[in-house]
């Protein structure tokens, strides 16, 4: 397995290259990946010594600094050390420049400003939190989305990314046994969107859990014929009440909340 240096340097949080980095490198097989991350770099002297370190551990470097001195300072000193070093912004922000016909501002940080939605943001987690797993469902109307699934169908990580990308996301459980709330079969505005998942991947994971809580593992919680019976329920349920359905079984978290945004996206547009 080939070892190597990944350098970050950022003028602000280190988010954006993070991010960049992480997706870049799920491409690669058999690569073990040491992190360097420097935040917060604004001044020559900043980079001056991160290029000090860098040449103590040579490796690839990826950038978001707007300062154009800044950036010289490491892509000079990259140069000379024959070490590749990479803008993630500056291709972007220079065909935007074109296309625009405008000089952007090198604002670090811009996108962390405390703007409206900014608060949007903050707002929707808020709402998120005081609507998990079937709280407050008498302010349920004031979602966006509202999720239902049987246990352990991610219903409340998806919320949760869904809050951070300002979407007022709430969740109700099914439970066998268990009525559904009156507000949910009420609601008009919110888009209702039914989460299923594969029985027996629900029962390894179902189990999974019950493991990690020290907790009996030989219940209908975990009995293949009763979860089949949980979904097949929870299927009828979605039919009856003309809710889409996303099937969760091989989606990570980022792409059920992806798939959400499109059909939120699609219902504003009249499509759905």
């Amino acid at each position: 397995m080939k070892t190597v240096h990944l350098h970050l340097v950022s003028d602000s949080t280190g988010d954006t290259v993070n991010h960049v980095a992480k997706a870049s490198l799920v491409q690669f097989d058999d690569v073990k990946v040491e992190e360097h991350l420097w935040s917060m770099v604004r001044s020559e002297g900043q980079a001056q010594d991160i290029l000090q370190k860098i040449s103590e551990n040579p490796g690839f470097v990826l950038y978001t600094v707007v300062d154009t001195s800044v950036q010289t300072i490491l892509e000079t000193g990259c140069h000379e050390m024959n070490i590749p070093c990479v803008s993630v912004l500056q291709p972007v922000v220079d065909k935007l420049r074109h296309h625009l016909g405008q000089e952007g501002h090198a604002r670090p940080g811009g996108q962390h400003v405390l703007d409206a939605e900014y608060f949007e943001r903050i707002a929707a987690m808020d709402y998120v939190l005081s609507h998990d797993d079937g709280q407050s469902t008498r302010t349920l109307a004031d979602a966006d989305v509202v999720l239902v699934g049987v246990s352990r169908t991610s219903k409340t990580p998806t919320c949760i990314y869904l809050g951070n990308r300002g979407v007022k996301a709430a969740n109700i459980p099914l439970v066998p046994g268990s009525t559904l709330p009156p507000e949910l079969l009420e609601v008009t505005e919110p888009l209702v969107i039914g989460l299923t998942k594969d029985p027996r991947r629900l029962v390894q994971i179902r189990r999974q859990r019950l493991k990690m809580l020290n907790q009996d593992s030989e219940t209908d919680y975990v009995d293949f014929d009763m979860v089949t019976k949980e979904i097949n329920d929870a299927r009828r349920l979605f039919t009856q009440q003309d809710w889409p359905v996303i099937n969760v079984s091989r989606k990570s978290i980022e792409e059920t909340a992806a798939t959400i945004i499109q059909m939120l996206t699609r219902r504003q547009d009249g499509e759905i």
